[in-house]
């Protein structure tokens, strides 16, 4: 057969006992070249090669992840929030974005890993951004986040956007990373009267959509009237809680 792929088996003493001949795609394709493999031949070998690359890659990103993530450091709270408005006293520490980097950055380069996002701001939208995890193999993991402008206090238009984008990128970054239920305690307002913040609680609405969550068994199960009324102190807890549906999700396709 002109077109057959004659595979070569190594001898049996160029191989040690309980050992086996892997050959890879590429060595497949380079042997259907030498041996005058047609097209469909070859293209079919250069899809399973880049299958074959895709998945190799996809087991380094987990094993990279895997490192990472038993080496990463405990998340330290550096910045406090202390204030007193008519709905009463809002007290808790958080920790920044650039904080978190400083202390995740070393770690993640170390196991070839490296942190982007991608944002968009359309008009009259919510703003989404997208935290991407890639391995210098190739592979990547993407989270995606929405939430609308933060026009608390007295910020601009610009400023509103630019607080609920690091926001987001703070919140999609400890999400990939498997840091938001061990580490966060952004709600853990000391006044529990205090309810979640627009940008919180349109956190909150993504997740419900994006897990098909039914939003009145979740707020029985928080014990809460509606998302907006969510005390603050139950922030933490609600985002855990879709977390751990998202992940159930994911694994079941």
């Amino acid at each position: 057969m002109a077109n057959a792929i004659e595979i070569q088996q190594p001898s049996s003493t160029a191989m040690q006992a309980g050992e086996r001949a892997v050959v890879t795609p590429m060595e497949m394709l380079d042997r259907a070249v030498s041996q005058g493999a047609n097209v469909e031949t070859l293209t079919q070998l250069m899809n399973l090669q880049e299958r074959w690359e895709a998945n190799q890659a996809r087991k380094a990103f987990d094993e990279a992840m895997a490192s990472a993530k038993a080496n990463m450091p405990a998340i330290v709270k550096s910045r406090k929030v202390d204030f007193t408005t008519q709905k009463g006293r809002t007290n808790y520490q958080y920790e920044d974005l650039a904080s978190i980097m400083n202390q995740v950055g070393p770690v993640l380069s170390a196991n070839g890993l490296s942190v982007r996002y991608r944002t968009q701001a359309e008009p009259n939208q919510p703003i989404s951004v997208t935290c991407i995890i890639s391995h210098r193999m190739g592979h990547s993991e993407e989270n995606t986040l929405m939430a609308g402008r933060d026009e608390s206090g007295n910020k601009n238009s610009i400023q509103a956007i630019g607080s609920t984008v690091t926001y987001l990128q703070r919140y999609t970054l400890k999400a990939a990373l498997g840091l938001a239920a061990a580490a966060d305690d952004d709600g853990a307002k000391a006044d529990d009267t205090g309810a979640i913040t627009e940008a919180e609680r349109e956190i909150i609405l993504t997740m419900i959509e994006e897990t098909g969550s039914d939003t009145a068994k979740f707020c029985e199960v928080l014990q809460i009237d509606s998302i907006a009324d969510m005390p603050a102190v139950k922030f933490r807890r609600a985002i855990s809680m879709l977390e751990t549906k998202k992940r159930k999700v994911a694994a079941n396709g």
